[in-house]
């Protein structure tokens, strides 16, 4: 395989993977939570650590298996979620997309996240009536395929250490 073959091979992969991380966004902007959820493989996982660490006893803000996800959308919106009433609206923000191989046969893809947030409130709610925002470096694993699927997204707020009000809202 020729060395201009291999580059156009890359560029396509990182422009799929683009689009999948891309179309993950949107569906979380559009609040098209179960499409969400079906982008991900039945074993996978979904974690905001607070530490970097793969000791599942660390604590986490968010620590999802599949079902965990689904619980969470299902409180979204089938239920009356008073943390998310009214509901924020969101902008995912998508940058500094590396992909790398792994030995299973897996992509590694290393990416930057900003989330904008804005939900209705007062100067009496915590962390409501102004815009928000959250900055993060992820880590997915991705399974190529048909479709290509998320096995694994690790969020790692950049201020995760500092106290975070009403974090209720999909990553």
């Amino acid at each position: 395989m020729s060395a201009a073959t291999q580059a156009v091979g890359k560029v396509e992969r990182l422009l799929t993977v683009q689009d999948l991380l891309h179309r993950e966004a949107r569906l979380l902007d559009d609040r098209r939570f179960d499409e969400w959820v079906d982008m991900f493989t039945e074993d996978a996982t979904y974690s905001l650590p607070i530490v970097v660490s793969d000791d599942p006893r660390e604590p986490s803000l968010i620590r999802d298996t599949k079902a965990g996800m689904e619980e969470r959308v299902f409180r979204l919106t089938k239920t009356l979620a008073h943390a998310q009433n009214p509901p924020s609206r969101t902008q995912h923000d998508v940058t500094n997309i590396e992909v790398r191989d792994t030995a299973d046969g897996l992509l590694e893809v290393l990416c930057n996240q900003t989330v904008h947030e804005l939900r209705n409130g007062d100067v009496f709610h915590v962390g409501l009536a102004k815009p928000r925002t959250f900055a993060a470096r992820c880590r997915y694993l991705i399974a190529p395929g048909e479709p290509w699927r998320i096995r694994e997204k690790t969020c790692l707020l950049i201020d995760r250490e500092y106290p975070i009000y009403n974090l209720t809202f999909i990553f």
